[in-house]
């Protein structure tokens, strides 16, 4: 439960930045105060699931053991009609209902590995359906209830060069060379990628012997759908002679169940995914854009014949990606949802384009930071269930119908109701080429009217995605160890449309560090923040961000760059989709343009730091390889500028706070290492 950090100053030992989890709240009892060890009693809901007759609704809860160190997820229902909740398996994921109500196909692990299982509801029965040593994925029920497809890893063989010499009987000998071939050979959160890809697969629903469909070196995609007779399914794969060159130019294929004969629907240059059969087959549904190597494209929602002939988009004129979509049950609309100023939305799109917008407060996926997420399903009659809430409280299950949400679970409510949380409320912000900027503010509890106190300025990542007023546990931490807490979406930013997120096309980090330097200063104007005592911190995006404002002014008393890319160059190279920075960020390779690389880099501006700086990465990072934060480690030292270098072991980008206790400890060493520098109320008068 202990984060254990490399803390190296240039020339003395260093104190410990952070507690454990448990050392944080107070020896003598209760606090009101939110602490680390609260992370280990917070819950959340996710992929909510609601019957066809729009009565029940399973759903993964997920909460935090504190004997494991893991959020564990297991399966519950909620019967719409009266809020009751009961427990369907103490452990599982990816719960879906079949056609006709009566069963739950669902993932859990026999053990040994994640399986797929099915259950009859009202009874105890369960068959495991499946016998495999990966994780089934992106299931889907057959029309009829029969079958269930899913897709699945096939290994294969790894490249084999030269043959080692014999082995003795008993000798104890090193392991075999490592051959890599792939362009793209490793990937975070899952590490060096071994020999195999994802395919699909049928099995029936009562068990038996699973048939693969799909075969070849490609890796196939879901989510997979069936049409009404049950003789095809779609999904989306990158296939043909170049495709681990492709980074974003999927196509959506047919795959015949009988033969296994396959058939690409499209073939535009560009992503085309998440297919959908219409309920009556006579139409797909899917998302995806033109491909015009920018930073950032909107997502459409396209309709089109049944094999996808005739496409149009349905979104062309919302300019808003859209996130996920589904088929109302009459076939003549879809419902969709999409980020729209920091809010993630839920709305009725007609064949014709027309959106009528249902809810507006759909939130979910993390807990650390206050990301836009959130996911959805829609009942045969139109009953939406929804994850959804704020910033006081992790996602909970909501209900939408007849034009009216209400709220079915309040996973939190025994912790937060004694727990004092920080308030957080929305500022106006304007940039200084007059754009309006979104930003929100969070302060500490119990901080008094006109009160000015430390504040810390939050960085997103991406740099294309947003936050929101949704809840985040870092800020919480924060503003319980006495900071107010901003957090803003810059240009670059996505929900404010394709321009604005395309303010920074290759030109990043460029002028959104003027609007995050905006939003700092209406925090101050606006009597919250203490010009004396600022702060900074981000992730990935966010980190270069911190890393690119240290380079650029001494605003700030102490920063916190987590997950950086300090040097593009070396990032476009190491990073676990190698051509995804040099074809989407940049014009040139970086052995064409290197000056282009160098000029963005936080690292090119590191002569000009003095700020105090702790460099906090996983030490599974693949996406900013440690490598990263491990080079502006360095310069810093060289420089002789504060610094402290903080590895959480085992972490890797996406999963940097997937454990309670480092996500506890992480954001302890970040407080610890601002309150070393953070001047006394006295001092900054």
């Amino acid at each position: 439960m202990r984060l254990l950090a490399a803390l190296l100053l240039a020339t003395t030992a260093a104190p410990a930045l952070a507690e454990t989890p448990a050392a944080t709240a107070a020896a003598d009892g209760p606090t009101r105060a939110f602490t680390g060890s609260d992370l280990f009693q917070l819950s959340i809901a996710a992929d909510p699931q609601i019957s066809p007759d729009g009565r029940t609704i399973v759903y993964v809860r997920r909460s935090g053991d504190v004997m494991s160190d893991r959020m564990q997820s297991s399966l519950w229902l909620i019967d719409v009609a009266s809020g009751r909740q009961t427990p369907f398996t103490a452990s599982g994921s990816n719960p879906r209902w079949s056609p006709d109500g009566t069963r739950i196909a669902y993932v859990a692990s026999d053990g040994a590995h994640p399986q797929l299982f099915v259950r009859w509801l009202g009874s105890e029965a369960a068959t495991r359906v499946t016998t495999l040593p990966d994780d089934p994925n992106a299931l889907a029920w057959s029309p009829d209830g029969r079958r269930l497809a899913y897709i699945a890893t096939v290994a294969g063989e790894p490249m084999r060069l030269g043959k080692p010499p014999a082995k003795p009987e008993g000798a104890k000998w090193a392991e075999p060379l490592e051959v890599i071939d792939r362009v793209n050979y490793r990937a975070d959160g899952g590490g060096y990628i071994k020999p195999g890809n994802d395919h699909l697969f049928v099995v029936s629903a009562d068990g038996g012997g699973a048939r693969q469909l799909t075969f070849g070196k490609f890796d196939d995609n879901g989510p997979l759908s069936w049409s009404q007779d049950g003789r095809t399914i779609l999904f989306s794969a990158i296939r043909g002679p170049d495709a681990e060159r492709q980074v974003m130019n999927s196509d959506v294929f047919a795959v015949d169940v009988a033969s296994g004969e396959l058939r690409a629907l499209t073939t535009r240059d560009g992503p085309d995914a998440a297919p959908l059969f219409s309920p009556d087959g006579a139409r797909i549904a899917w998302i995806g854009f033109d491909d015009h190597q920018r930073s950032y494209e909107n997502n459409q929602l396209y309709v089109g014949g049944r094999a996808a002939d005739a496409p149009r988009s349905l979104t062309a004129s919302l300019d808003r990606s859209i996130e996920d979509a589904q088929w109302a049950g009459d076939g003549k609309s879809l419902y969709a949802s999409y980020d729209d100023h920091g809010k993630r939305k839920l709305a009725r799109i007609s064949l014709d384009g027309h959106l009528s917008p249902i809810v507006d407060n759909i939130a979910g996926g993390g807990l650390d930071r206050p990301y836009t997420g959130g996911s959805f399903s829609v009942s045969r009659g139109g009953v939406v269930a929804y994850t959804g809430g704020d910033a006081s409280a992790p996602a909970d299950v909501w209900v939408s119908s007849g034009g009216k949400a209400r709220r079915l679970t309040n996973l939190n409510a025994n912790l937060l109701e004694a727990k004092a949380l920080a308030p957080v409320r929305k500022i106006a912000v304007t940039a200084p080429d007059g754009r309006a900027i979104d930003a929100w503010l969070a302060t500490p509890p119990g901080r008094q009217p006109g009160q000015k106190v430390p504040l810390i300025l939050e960085i997103h990542g991406g740099p294309n995605s947003a936050y929101g007023p949704s809840f985040a546990s870092d800020v919480q931490l924060y503003a319980a160890a006495g900071y107010a807490v901003l957090w803003t979406n810059p240009r670059g930013s996505t929900s404010y449309g394709a321009e604005f997120a395309n303010l920074i096309d290759k030109n990043y980090p460029s002028q959104d560090y003027d609007d995050l330097i905006a939003s700092v200063d209406a925090a101050i104007a606006d009597g919250t923040a203490d010009p004396n005592n600022l702060f900074v911190t981000g992730g990935s995006g966010g980190g270069v961000l911190t890393a690119w404002i240290v380079g650029k002014t001494d605003r700030f008393k102490a920063a916190a760059t987590q997950k950086p890319v300090i040097n593009w160059a070396s990032e476009a190279l190491t990073m676990d989709n190698i051509v995804f920075t040099s074809r989407y960020w940049f014009t040139k390779k970086p052995w064409e343009d290197p000056m282009s690389y160098w000029n963005r880099s936080p690292l090119s501006l590191v002569g000009n730091v003095k700020t105090p700086t702790l460099v906090v990465v996983g030490s599974e990072d693949y996406r900013t390889p440690v490598s990263e934060s491990e080079q502006y480690y360095a310069a810093l030292q060289i420089r002789g500028v504060p610094t402290a270098l903080v590895k959480v072991p085992g972490a890797s980008h996406g999963g940097f706070t997937a454990r309670p206790s480092q996500s506890a400890s992480k954001a302890a060493a970040i407080i610890a290492w601002f309150d070393r520098y953070r001047a006394s109320p006295e001092a900054a008068k």
